[in-house]
């Protein structure tokens, strides 16, 4: 079920090892799934030392910086939030990337404007930090329990992608 998502993982900590650089994440909807799908890889203790699961708004101000106003104004679940999660998390570990996510799995919580799929997830290096707003159905993991579990697997295997690309681009 999710040997593709364990290929990426291994790909990303492989690189990150190679390069000698690290990841810290900062989870909302995958509830801390990146994390552990990273410390299932052995030798990922070298490139992984943090992980926090800010479900809540209050972990997310608290603990990562997001401003009050960004999560008023546009919610949990928007680019600005996700951004400022993954610059948070970046600063406050020293990784040399932070990745965050954040989203609604469903099967409740959805909204017109942001239906259940709806993830964004962040990048943060000490060059840019930038987000991206996705829309996932679960249909890239059909043998998963159900469709939230679909979509955090999902938007894991999405997350790491987006780092292994970046990593990719700088070699």
């Amino acid at each position: 079920m999710a040997a593709k998502l364990d290929k990426i993982t291994e790909n990303v900590v492989k690189l990150l090892v190679e390069r000698n650089m690290t990841l810290a994440t900062a989870e909302s909807c995958t509830g801390g799934l990146i994390s552990e799908r990273i410390t299932s890889v052995s030798g990922a203790s070298s490139v992984f030392g943090f992980g926090v699961c800010s479900y809540a708004n209050e972990a997310k101000m608290k603990l990562l910086g997001v401003r009050a106003e960004t999560l008023d104004k546009l919610g949990a679940v928007s680019e600005e939030t996700a951004a400022e999660m993954a610059e948070g998390i970046r600063k406050l570990s020293g990784a040399d990337f932070g990745v965050s996510v954040s989203g609604i799995a469903g099967p409740t919580g959805g909204t017109p404007d942001k239906p259940v799929g709806t993830v964004c997830i962040g990048i943060s290096t000490k060059e840019e930090t930038k987000a991206v707003r996705f829309f996932f159905e679960g249909k890239e993991f059909p043998d998963t329990a159900n469709k939230r579990e679909a979509i955090r697997y999902e938007t894991a295997y999405t997350a790491l992608s987006m780092i292994y690309s970046i990593m990719k681009e700088r070699s």
